[in-house]
């Protein structure tokens, strides 16, 4: 019993390891991407779009980024940072499921639902 329970322990802490991780890697990631599209709007002296206009639907900035448009850019990287936490809840949902806290994975995924529909909003 004693061996099972140290497993488990071992295992919900690599998960709080990855979890780290992700967070780690999606806000240097983000923050990459923006420093790009800095970096450009300083080259080219524009945001690439009419004055004013900020892309924010992922048409427009997909677009955007296959034009090198700055603002494109740096919307991509604010959108990697929004969904750094999205991934963190999915791992959630993965850590809730090997504990078998069915509630908790019950609540957690509705959580991500609730996220994905108002990142489509």
């Amino acid at each position: 019993m004693e061996n099972k329970d140290n497993k488990m322990r071992t295992e919900m802490n690599q998960i709080e390891l990855i979890i780290g991780k992700i967070l780690r890697i999606g806000v240097i990631i983000s923050a990459t991407i923006m420093i790009i599209g800095l970096l450009l709007f300083l080259i080219m002296g524009t945001s690439g779009y009419a004055k004013n206009y900020i892309p924010s639907n992922f048409k427009t900035i997909f677009q955007g980024i296959v034009h090198f448009k700055p603002y494109a850019i740096m919307m991509l990287g604010i959108f990697c940072l929004i969904l750094t936490p999205v991934l963190r809840v999915v791992v959630s949902i993965y850590s809730f499921y090997k504990e078998k806290d069915k509630l908790y994975v019950y609540i957690t995924s509705i959580v991500l639902v609730i996220l994905i529909f108002s990142l489509f909003i």
